[in-house]
Order: structure tokens, then C-alpha cells, then sequence
């Protein structure tokens, strides 16, 4: 009977889990030299946000945030704050990180509703708001006022910049405002081309209004961005992040994060490696009887199903989470750290229990 190897160093539980790139320590330490004045009112995060208009061609707003959900926050509060009244709900999908894993954060600290519309593969569609129009002028009903769409999804699957440019068109038609939840945009840009042109065209070309650009997820200690793509869209917004307990008063050591990966594009590097492991990880177990995989992932997701007395003994070895359990689905992250490897030791180690199973 064959025995199981040693783990491999990474698992592949979540690209959360993975530490911080060396350039990333290395700016910190740079900017840990000497002081600076507090709240984003020095040299760090004035090239920051430099960096952000670069990134995008225009004159984009940045607020730097602690992590994700606060950086949803910041952006949906200042979206709603710029609508008439106190009446506006933030529609989004069944599966949208905001509806499911913030303990309904937007909720309690926006007193706002989320219309959370059913979708199977995570995404919203033109169509979909449409049948949201009745609701709007009636009194009995909130009116939906921001979407709210993830790229990449929950599910890891991308929308085409053509489809966020028509939710865009529709959402407005309808005066509405759209927020993109970007925690894995590095990982969607590398995906659908792999350029600043790529993100470009998916967010300020195709009518975004806000951005919450990830970092944490893509080789940051810890710091997200919230990129406002118009100045009316920013209206009030370094009042909110400070509302939402999101404003650092160090801000030089999230600004340090951001300027050493936007550096020559880094970002975009260490999600297209992420992206091309999670390829690797489907290659090496698709073809191993037991594991249930559809297509080739398009980010740094998988997401199999496998033989219910197997996920536990793996788990144990290499850690990873629970999916759907109706299905004995799991979900399988790489990022920008696993190697080769890593992978190659899983794949043995899922051979191997399967095979004693």
C-alpha cells in the first residue's frame, strides 16, 4: 500500500494564506525609515495614488483600505451617499462575497438592503436589471440604486469586458451606479489579456464607477484599494472611509504595498503565475479516476467533486475548504507562491487516496 508524501509546503486552501511577496517586505521596511505625517499626508501614499491614475489613464480617486470588505464598504457607502435619499439597495448575485462571507457587514453599517438575484455561474446580466424597473418610483419598494458584480466571480468564472460594458449601459439607463468587488481582479487582467489596457477596458472603459482593487490576495501583507473612476463618484469618500473605521493612520505602509507591486506591472505577473498553477492543478488531476472536475479553471480556482470518504483524510493532510457538500465539492486556490511542486505533491498525494479508498 502506498503511503502519503510529506504535504506540500503551500496549501491550497485559499491565495489569502499566501505570505507576502519579498518586494512587498522590502517596501514596507523602505518606508519604515524615519516618519511621516499620518492619514495619507505623505510621499508613499502621494505616489500611490499616482500610480492608480497611471494605472488607469485618468484622474481616479484612491482610498486605501484595511481588507476587503471594508473596501466594499467604503465604495458601496460613497455610491448610495451620491443618490437622493436614504432609499437605495445594492443588487448583486446569490453568490456575491457581500451577500454571503461579510456577516452581513453592508447591511449593519450601510442600513441598506441587498437584492441578491439567483445565478449559476455568479454573474449578472443586462436582462436581470431590467426586471428591476417595476420596483422603481413605488413607494413600498427599495429602490435599487448600485450594482455590485465580482471579476473574477466567487465561482472563478470572468465576465468579458463586452458583458460589464452592457450591465454598465443598463444600469444607468436605470440610474443606477456599479461598484466592481476587484479582491482577484489581478487574476481576471491576467486572464482576458494581461495588460493595463485589459483592466482598463473591463472598469473605466466599460462604465464602472468604482473599483475595489485586491491586493491581500495577490501578494500584499494586508492593503486593498478603492479606485473611484470619476471624481462625481468620489464625492464624500474620504469622509465615509473614515466613518467605516477604514481610514490608516500610517498610510505609508499600505501605500508602500501597492507601489512596489504596480511597479512594472508585478500585480499582473504574480496573478498570471497564480492563474497558470491552478491550470497546472486541473492537468495533473483530471485524469485521476475519482476526481470530478469540469473545464480548465479561467483563474486560480478549481473546483472538484470527489468520493465522500476522501475529503477528510485529505483535508488532513493538505488543507483545504468545503464547497458545495451536497455535491462533495471542495474548492482547490493556488497563488502567486505555489510552485510546481506543490502541485505535483498534491496530485500524488489525491492519487493516493483515491487509490486506497
Amino acid at each position: 500500500m502506498s503511503t502519503l508524501p510529506p504535504p506540500p509546503a503551500r496549501a491550497f486552501a485559499s491565495d489569502n494564506a499566501a505570505g507576502a511577496h519579498p518586494a512587498v517586505i522590502e517596501a514596507v521596511l523602505a518606508a519604515n525609515a524615519g516618519s511621516a505625517l499620518a492619514y495619507g499626508d505623505d510621499a508613499h501614499t502621494r505616489e500611490c495614488s499616482a500610480r492608480f491614475r497611471d494605472l488607469f489613464g485618468a484622474d481616479v480617486t484612491t482610498r486605501l483600505t484595511f481588507n476587503g470588505t471594508g473596501a466594499n464598504i467604503v465604495a458601496l457607502a460613497t455610491l448610495l451617499g451620491s443618490l437622493p435619499g436614504p432609499n437605495h439597495a445594492v443588487v448583486c448575485t446569490d453568490w456575491a462575497h457581500i451577500a454571503v462571507d461579510e456577516t452581513g457587514a453592508p447591511e449593519r453599517a450601510l442600513a441598506t438592503k441587498l437584492i441578491d438575484l439567483p445565478s449559476p455561474d455568479a454573474k449578472l446580466a443586462p436582462e436581470q436589471l431590467a426586471e428591476l424597473a417595476h420596483l422603481q418610483g413605488v413607494q413600498h419598494h427599495v429602490q435599487p440604486g448600485v450594482v455590485s458584480i465580482t471579476q473574477a466571480t466567487e465561482l472563478g468564472t470572468l465576465y468579458t469586458t463586452d458583458e460589464i460594458a452592457a450591465l454598465c449601459e443598463q444600469a444607468h439607463a436605470l440610474g443606477m451606479l456599479v461598484d466592481l468587488d476587484g479582491a482577484r481582479i489581478a487574476n481576471a487582467t491576467a486572464a482576458l489579456g494581461g495588460t493595463r489596457d485589459t483592466l482598463r477596458a473591463m472598469t473605466i472603459d466599460a462604465g464602472v464607477d468604482a473599483v475595489s482593487f485586491g491586493g491581500t490576495k495577490n501578494g500584499l501583507l494586508g492593503a486593498e484599494a478603492v479606485v473611484f473612476l470619476s471624481p462625481a463618484a468620489a464625492v464624500g469618500s474620504k469622509y465615509v472611509r473614515k466613518q467605516v473605521t477604514q481610514l490608516p493612520s500610517k498610510m505609508r505602509f499600505l501605500a508602500a504595498q501597492f507601489n512596489a507591486v504596480l511597479e512594472d506591472d508585478l500585480w499582473i505577473d504574480l496573478a498570471a503565475h497564480a492563474n497558470e498553477m491552478a491550470t497546472e492543478l486541473h492537468r495533473r488531476t483530471h485524469g485521476i479516476d475519482g476526481v470530478d472536475l469540469a473545464g480548465p479553471p479561467q483563474v486560480n480556482s478549481v473546483f472538484p467533486c470527489l468520493p465522500s470518504e476522501v475529503i477528510a483524510p485529505l483535508r488532513d493532510w493538505c488543507f483545504f475548504w468545503d464547497w458545495d457538500t451536497s455535491r462533495h465539492q471542495v474548492r482547490w486556490m493556488t497563488a502567486w507562491d505555489t510552485t510546481v511542486d506543490d502541485v505535483a505533491t498534491f496530485a500524488e498525494g489525491i492519487e493516493i487516496l483515491l487509490s486506497i479508498g
